[in-house]
């Protein structure tokens, strides 16, 4: 008994006979510039990962022996691993006269210098000696601790729970303590001199008249 051609057979073998000829002649495909009718159901690596929330960076805890660390290396530790916003305050150098303007310009200037370096934070002046600051990225805030402790008007900054100074320098109470003991003493040195003063002159003057 004969079997029936398989249709399916047929074309595929007539298509490789024609292939051939097809190339033969030379001729190009044109593809049409109207995508209309054209669906795209593929999608790239870069549009699937648009408009997510960037996860944060490979998890990099703090040394587990800090043993040999100073109370700086350890707050750094911790400082530099912080994702969330912190606060904080900087405390202007004691000794010099301002005004709340200049304090407020003061803090203008600085919060211009640091979004230049597309650091996300603002600061405001609170009285006369002391900037408080907030900031988006508290893994940041190393960076903010050098920027100011570079700037000659700043004495200390204190990032949460963190205070942090240059090296070699007093506490500030310290320096305010010693700024009111020289002011006394420059006081009490003036009083006395115009104490003595008035001695002299009354010693100077004839005691009887005639």
């Amino acid at each position: 008994m004969a079997t029936e051609p398989n249709p399916a057979s047929f074309l595929l073998l007539l298509l490789l006979l024609l292939l051939p000829s097809i190339f033969a002649t030379g001729k190009k495909f044109h593809i049409t510039d109207d995508l209309r009718d054209v669906v795209d159901d593929e999608e790239d690596e870069a549009w699937k990962e648009w408009g997510k929330k960037k996860t944060s960076d490979v998890f990099d805890p703090p040394p587990s022996d800090m043993s040999g660390m100073e109370l700086e290396q350890i707050q750094e530790a911790f400082m530099k691993r912080t994702m969330g916003p912190v606060f904080g305050f900087v405390k202007l150098r004691p000794g010099v006269k301002r005004t709340p303007d200049t304090v407020a310009d003061l803090a203008r200037k600085w919060t211009k210098m640091l979004r230049a370096g597309a650091m996300e934070l603002n600061l405001m002046g609170i009285d006369r000696s002391t900037i408080m600051f907030n900031m988006a990225e508290g893994r940041r805030s190393l960076e903010l601790k050098e920027f100011v402790l570079n700037q000659p008007e700043a004495y200390e900054i204190k990032i949460g729970d963190n205070l942090f100074r240059r090296k070699g320098d007093p506490p500030l109470e310290q320096v305010i303590e010693q700024i009111h003991r020289a002011k006394n003493e420059a006081s009490d040195g003036t009083v006395e001199e115009e104490h003595h003063e008035r001695e002299e002159e009354e010693e100077e003057d004839p005691k009887d008249e005639l």
